[in-house]
């Protein structure tokens, strides 16, 4: 069972893929059909919600003048699964996708490369006792970058991916479990020609550049990951308000 709850809190000083799987076995999507939601809305200063607002003309002795300029502010919806154990928060106009493949998959209505989801792995097989079991972060890293390499495989020709980690830590929530963080690059290009015979025919473009999140916590034996997923160009407008969707991951023991 899940559960969604409306709350309105004072702005707050900001703070912070299509995908199929997971890393590691998942549970049946057809789960997400048992969850009754619970949205809890917050006030939180957004840069997407609309463009800059020109606040103020202050205008000197000598005729120049500043413009301030004041960011609007968004809601942020709280997700919780109490059903599978999890919760999680996202930008209040974000619509539920399902039939997606995960657990729970949330996407931005206009910009479709932005999106996050849930997963877990199966209650059945596994066996975790702390995301530890893992390795360190590192090698967490490693394992998630590998799972995103693997469902971007392509039998195109003269599709090419380049892949970097761009940080990978772990933390101590209020909650007081341990959490790690994944964060990659992953840049996809093609040849305009894939067919031509002559190689300078085949020039290679940018077809997308993006920033996958990963949010790994242990609970109830099983493993969950949050993925969060941006374009490069949204990632940069956009970072702190992602971080706070990071942050604010939960893993919860289920009861019963």
């Amino acid at each position: 069972m899940a559960t969604i709850l409306d709350s309105l809190l004072p702005p707050s000083r900001p703070n912070i893929p299509t995908r199929p799987s997971t890393p590691f076995p998942s549970s049946p999507s057809s789960l997400s059909t048992r969850h009754t939601q619970t949205i809890k809305g917050l006030a939180i200063p957004r840069r997407n919600a609309m463009a800059l607002i020109l606040s103020s003309y202050i205008f000197s002795e000598v005729g120049s003048h500043d413009i301030a300029f004041a960011q609007s502010s968004v809601a942020f919806r709280e997700y919780i699964d109490t059903f599978d154990g999890y919760s999680f928060k996202y930008p209040q106009n974000w619509i539920q996708v399902r039939g997606a493949g995960a657990d729970i998959f949330f996407r931005d209505p206009f910009v479709l490369d932005e999106n996050l989801s849930v997963e877990l792995s199966s209650p059945s097989s596994s066996r975790y006792k702390s995301v530890e079991d893992l390795g360190p972060p590192q090698e967490a890293g490693k394992k998630v970058l590998k799972q995103y390499l693997t469902e971007f495989m392509s039998t195109r020709l003269g599709v090419r991916r380049e892949s970097n980690i761009l940080s990978t830590s772990s933390r101590v929530a209020d909650d007081g479990k341990l959490y790690y963080q994944v964060e990659v690059n992953i840049k996809s290009y093609a040849n305009t020609n894939e067919l031509a015979v002559m190689p300078q025919d085949r020039v290679p473009r940018l077809e997308w550049n993006r920033r996958y999140f990963s949010v790994l916590g242990v609970e109830n034996n099983r493993l969950y990951e949050l993925r969060l997923q941006t374009p490069e160009n949204v990632f940069v407008e956009e970072e702190n308000d992602l971080r706070q969707v990071m942050d604010s991951f939960r893993v919860n023991k289920v009861v019963g």
